[in-house]
């Protein structure tokens, strides 16, 4: 489906216009055909290009998880007795989440169904997944597509685990889980009703690889609900930890063909489907016989002159349907048959059973919609060229309120962002086009949202720009700033903002310093991320704090109370401080007295008392008013003494602080609500003098933003006084100014009960 384009709004002068375009990527999860055998397609052979992803992998956390999964069996073995995993139990929470299957289900061992059940009959292949009443095809696309690529199979199925030797209802399979593999023990407890197995099922009644392999997949993500719709690309990634590629097929590249061909040709794990138009359509077949919504494999991919046209070529593509038994399409093409010259090529492009068949490249243009590519390295599929890459990992958050920005349609918050600096140091040895450029592929993940689909998540509409930071700032670790992206321009981005899993995108860059910042399309979604960064040469990339450089928030509320020290010390001499009151301070001075009372101290109740009659008449000021914790908490900030109350100096200085903050708070209510938003805080607190990190950043918009994600003036007051006080009580610890604080438990009670 072609994704709407929203165009950007802007209204600065001279510079150029963004658009920021979004696709909506519809899942696939047909539900199967009543009644059928269903057997599970294919892929081309493999190339050799697996061990890039295979050596990430580090040979001691396999040896951990190895060692994990050993343990445990061999405990079970031990005490002769068959494990049930507590982690996934064989209940109703494993199954679903909202929506209960309509049938009983019984949870059997593979020795109660069968005789002589098997973990893997004759080797893995194609036969050997038949999907159930689980509408998770896009899942048993991308197991087929992995049953030929022996490699990458036996790493996700490890070998030597079976229902005889050293059997104990114990199995695992391991996964690629944003940048790590994990290992998912499951007991070998299966769903079903009336002795057969109701979800994932093999060819050979008593093989259950396949169904033991979703079950891992489905603790992974909480349920087997969870694995209800989604795209091939999510399962490939994760039995890989490849990089993706997304085309919608109306709109690929004119060298589309050869795109697919050297993908099959390098190992690449690819699959294909056709859109519904409407969400609730009621044909899911179309007229050719192909399903709507649902996931194909494709195995191969074949060019060739036709024998009685020879300046005529052949295109054609082969596709594997899950239901495996359904009925081939009207599109299908038998001319595959012009293309086999010996019996070998006859074994090789000969379909081999039911649900697997060839149609012409351009038919496969007109019917399908959606073609999903999971690449094993970063290579370009337009570049025949293989090269080493280099790759750093990143991880991010988007929070509400204060990193979640939204794209570039949003000004006033994209720049909250999360940013990550990445330094090209070296160009390509053999760059494209005689550009002296460096080649880099940039994959943002959002991580967990198949997990929470219980609590309503569902993947967000995510892409990224990216920028060429000044010189002035080359080595700086400062984000930068709403002006910067307010008058610059990005030099690259990717192509849209699309819903899945991960957006992928390949850019040429000049070697120098750039700036990337992911972003969802809409501000104030939140969700976890990581950033994978691929180059061919040497880079450096890192996550912006704002507040890393060489202790810098020490530094400036340092020299900050070092001035306001320097401050109270400068008087004349050979006179009293008394004579260095000016009228307003004297009249300051009385004020104070008259409301602190016969103790000269000014107590909680007190400070509410002043400090709510003042801000009552200041109507431009949204508040609801100090509360008298609020007013403990700031005298015990800013007590120096220990007395529990304010004396006129910690008065004075509490009270000059308020009226420079609210100058600073009008300063960032610029719509005149006597608000300030959560995006803004961030200034104010940089003008403020504290300059902080970006986990900061977020505590403070959880512990002070209202839901709207605003900060009323007295919750505003209140977080720069605690700023303040705990800088205080950090600059008084450390003694040697080293920047680094050890206390003891009873000092960290005292700092923290009274603070």
């Amino acid at each position: 489906m072609k994704g709407a384009r929203r165009e950007e709004r802007r209204t600065e002068k001279g510079r150029e216009q963004e658009k920021v375009t979004t696709k909506t990527v519809k899942q696939t999860h047909a539900a199967p055909l009543v009644g059928t055998t269903l057997v599970a397609p294919t892929c081309g052979s493999p190339a050799n290009t697996y061990s890039a992803i295979l050596s990430r992998n580090e040979a001691v956390k396999n040896a951990k998880r190895l060692k994990h999964f050993l343990e445990l069996r061999d405990k079970y073995v031990q005490k002769k007795v068959v494990f049930e995993d507590p982690l996934f139990p064989a209940n109703n929470s494993s199954l679903f989440y909202s929506c209960p299957p309509p049938i009983k289900i019984v949870w059997k061992r593979p020795s109660e169904i069968c005789e002589n059940p098997q973990f893997i009959i004759g080797g893995a292949n194609r036969t050997d997944i038949c999907q159930g009443d689980l509408g998770d095809c896009w899942l048993l696309a991308a197991i087929a597509c992995l049953t030929l690529n022996e490699k990458l199979l036996y790493k996700v199925i490890p070998p030597d685990q079976s229902f005889t030797e050293n059997y104990a209802g114990i199995f695992h399979f391991q996964f690629w889980r944003y940048g790590e593999w994990v290992d998912v023990v499951v007991d070998d407890r299966i769903p079903t009703c009336n002795n057969q197995l109701v979800f994932t099922s093999s060819g050979k009644k008593n093989e259950f690889w396949s169904a033991l392999l979703e079950k891992a997949y489905a603790k992974l993500h909480g349920s087997y609900e969870a694995l209800k719709g989604g795209n091939a690309l999510e399962a490939m990634e994760d039995f890989t930890g490849g990089v993706t590629e997304f085309f919608e097929v109306q709109d690929a590249p004119k060298e589309l063909f050869r795109i697919m061909r050297k993908a099959l040709e390098r190992g690449s794990l690819m699959g294909c489907s056709i859109d519904k138009v409407v969400a609730r359509e009621q044909t899911t077949k179309t007229s050719s016989g192909l399903v709507k919504g649902h996931a194909y494999s494709i195995t191969a991919v074949e060019e060739g002159p036709q024998k009685v046209l020879k300046d005529t070529r052949i295109r054609l593509v082969r596709l594997r349907d899950p239901w495996g038994m359904a009925a081939s399409p009207k599109c299908m093409s038998n001319d595959w048959t012009a293309l086999a010259h010996s019996e070998q090529d006859k074994k090789r492009l000969e379909p081999v059973e039911q649900g697997e068949f060839w149609m012409s490249f351009l038919n496969f243009q007109n019917h399908f919609t959606k073609l999903e590519i999971c690449n094993l390295t970063p290579d370009t599929l337009q570049d025949d060229s293989t090269s080493n890459w280099k790759v750093t990992v990143n991880e991010g958050r988007w929070v509400k309120g204060c990193s979640a920005g939204g794209c570039r349609n949003y000004p006033d918050t994209f720049w909250t962002n999360p940013q990550y600096r990445i330094c090209l140091l070296e160009e390509d040895d053999d760059p494209e086009d005689g550009e002296r450029d460096c080649s880099v592929v940039i994959a943002l993940m959002q991580k967990g949202r198949r997990k929470e689909r219980h609590l309503g998540a569902v993947l967000h509409t995510i892409g990224f720009f990216i920028y060429k930071v000044p010189k002035e700032l080359h080595g700086s670790n400062k984000p930068l700033s709403k002006d910067f992206f307010l008058y610059n321009s990005s030099v690259a981005k990717s192509k849209s903002y699309v819903n899945l899993r991960e957006v992928t995108e390949r850019v040429r860059l000049m070697p120098g310093e750039y700036v990337i910042v992911p972003s969802t399309f809409d501000p104030h979604k939140e969700s976890e991320f990581i950033l994978r960064i691929f180059t061919e040469k040497k880079s450096t990339s890192e996550m912006i704090e704002g507040a890393n450089e060489a202790d810098e928030p020490e530094k400036d509320i340092k020299k900050k109370l070092k001035t306001e020290t320097d401050k109270k010390k400068k008087v004349k001499p050979g006179k009293p401080e008394e004579e260095e009151e000016t009228e307003e301070e004297k009249q300051f001075r009385y004020i104070y007295q008259q409301i602190a009372g016969e103790d000269m101290e000014i107590c909680a109740n007190e400070l509410k008392g002043v400090l709510n009659r003042v801000v009552t008449r200041h109507i431009e000021l949204k508040t609801t008013q100090f509360t008298l914790e609020s007013c403990r908490s700031m005298i015990a900030l800013m007590d120096t003494d220990g007395s529990g109350k304010l004396n006129f100096q910690e008065f004075k200085h509490l009270w000059n602080k308020i009226k420079d903050w609210r100058v600073i708070f009008k300063r960032y209510d610029l719509d005149n609500s006597g608000t300030i938003k959560s995006f803004e805080m961030r200034n104010a607190v940089e003008d403020a003098g504290f300059h902080l990190n970006n986990q900061l950043y977020n505590i403070i918009t959880m512990r002070y933003a209202d839901e709207n994600m605003e900060l009323d003036f007295d919750s505003y007051i209140c977080c720069l006084v605690r700023l303040e006080g705990m800088f205080r009580a950090f600059k008084a610890f450390d003694k040697d100014g080293e920047g680094m604080i050890r206390l003891s438990v009873l000092e960290w009670l005292q700092l923290t009960m009274y603070a």
